[in-house]
């Protein structure tokens, strides 16, 4: 007897977001909730993106000399506390150690937000002449930040994963350099792997990074009209090294202190990937990200089984470079396999039946397609060359759909009365300010918890001579993106 259940989505996207999102993630087994709040389990079908993310960009991180290594999760209290900003900026995100079994520690120990406090301390020991520089270390681990109210799988979680890098210079110019090969290598990571556009631009120094002279960020949008951060870059000038004593003789015999860079990508783009590219029917995956890229699905009957099933088998095995999925279940119908594989987001289903066998053909279904318009045919002996290019095709189309949505969600806003208006439709709006932090507060009152989220790089694109601040009517000094967001 077959299966004819269906256990896809049971609300859509258009008309509840985060009910949406919520049920797309456990039921395309990306994600389970944990006994321990706000802390998930990646499954492996999301798990094997993350490492694969971690393939491709760590690969260009040691193009460009970047090593890896590894630091330890707990940081003494002691060692946090150097730089006060920095310090100051994480105090109600940090998990703290105080007990080994019924002992109390001397010293409270800080479960890792971040690592700067404890890889300075060496970095401290290790430079002394600007031979020993630039140092480039980066660590792929996990960090805990313990604080806030409504966690949301991938999005806002109290432990995630990322990459952090930690490069010391010898000078600013460097660092410069540093800041624009780093920020290209995430931001072609996301466009070509991820399909995702982006804003990239630079943080005010209200939302800058704490104890950085200045934060760089990836903003994307989700379709719920709320703004969410990609990968981000730290220029921390000399700060931390004159907190954490990181100085070298120069080639004159001069003691200076260091400049570095702190930069990272994290789990939370998973989750903004789900969101912006999945449909009603479930996940939908950029085939440069999945591991499966087809899915056969033989249509069986009992007189043209065998036959259907071996030819099935050799289509896998001709297509072993996209590591095909073979559903040769008898349990359940072809419908219910059409239907769980489209929640679960293979790029390409390829049917074949009797007809087809006939035929020496596959019908073919691209995830991304309209179900009107999904389903066409191919020749078996075409499939193998036809295929990359199909792949192709999703990939092109993820990444258009994704950047109309970026476009259309952009506006403009010269007042404080255009940039409410833009706020409650769900828009991010481009605004002249002052870049004061009064004026982000008023922002932040008067449009209901919007945001500055980062400022254009190339602002001689948006003339601000003669503009005002929308926030105080005194001369503007950039133009800056606002919006609601994560």
């Amino acid at each position: 007897m077959t299966k004819e259940t269906q256990e896809g989505l049971t609300v859509t996207k258009e008309g509840d977001f985060s009910e949406w999102y919520q049920e797309l993630i456990t039921k395309a087994e990306l994600a389970d909730y944990s006994s321990v709040s706000g802390c998930i389990v990646f499954r492996p079908r999301a798990y094997q993106i993350w490492e694969k993310t971690k393939s491709v960009i760590d690969k260009e991180f040691k193009k460009i000399g970047i090593q890896n290594s590894y630091f330890p999760l707990f940081i003494p209290k002691k060692l946090l506390a150097k730089e006060s900003k920095h310090v100051e900026g994480f105090t109600p995100e940090v998990a703290w150690v105080t007990h080994a079994g019924s002992t109390k520690l001397n010293e409270k120990l800080a479960v890792r937000p971040t690592s700067e406090a404890i890889m300075y301390d060496s970095y401290s020991k290790w430079i002394r002449s600007h031979n020993d520089l630039p140092l480039k270390l980066n660590q792929w681990n996990n960090v805990v930040r313990w604080e806030f109210k409504h966690p949301v799988p991938f999005l806002r979680t109290r432990e995630f994963l990322w990459n952090e890098g930690h490069n010391v210079y010898s000078n600013a110019k460097d660092l410069e350099k540093d800041r624009k090969a780093i920020m290209k290598i995430y931001q072609n990571f996301m466009k070509n792997y991820m399909a995702l556009p982006s804003l990239p631009g630079k943080k005010s120094d209200k939302e800058k990074f704490a104890g950085a002279e200045a934060t760089y960020s990836f903003e994307l949008m989700l379709p719920n009209g709320k703004a969410i951060q990609g990968p981000d870059y730290h220029d921390d000038g000399q700060n931390f090294a004159q907190a954490y004593d990181i100085n070298f003789l120069d080639k004159k015999g001069n003691t200076q202190f260091a400049y570095q860079s702190t930069y990272a990508i994290t789990t939370r783009m998973l989750g903004v990937m789900f969101a912006i590219h999945s449909d009603n029917s479930g996940l939908i995956i950029p085939p440069k990200l999945a591991k499966n890229k087809v899915v056969i699905v033989p249509i069986l009957f009992d007189k043209t089984k065998k036959k259907v099933l071996k030819k099935a088998k050799e289509i896998e095995k001709s297509l072993a470079r996209f590591s095909p999925i073979l559903d040769e279940r008898e349990d359940y119908t072809p419908g219910w396999k059409f239907n769980e594989w489209e929640l679960k987001g293979i790029p390409i289903r390829i049917e074949i039946g009797p007809k087809d066998l006939k035929n020496k053909s596959v019908t073919i279904s691209k995830r991304t397609q309209p179900e009107k318009n999904k389903k066409f045919q191919i020749k078996i002996s075409d499939l193998e060359e036809q295929l990359p290019s199909l792949l192709d095709e999703i990939q092109d189309e993820l990444y258009k759909k994704a950047k109309k949505l970026l476009d259309s969600s952009k506006t403009k806003a010269k007042t404080i009365a255009e940039l409410i208006k833009a706020i409650e439709n769900k828009k991010i709006a481009l605004a002249p300010v002052c870049g004061k932090v009064e004026c982000e507060d008023i922002i932040k009152d008067k449009t209901g918890g919007a945001k500055t989220l980062n400022a254009p790089l190339n602002q001689k694109k948006y003339a601000i001579k003669g503009k005002k601040c929308l926030a105080c009517n005194k001369k503007a000094k950039y133009h800056i993106y606002i919006g609601k967001s994560y």
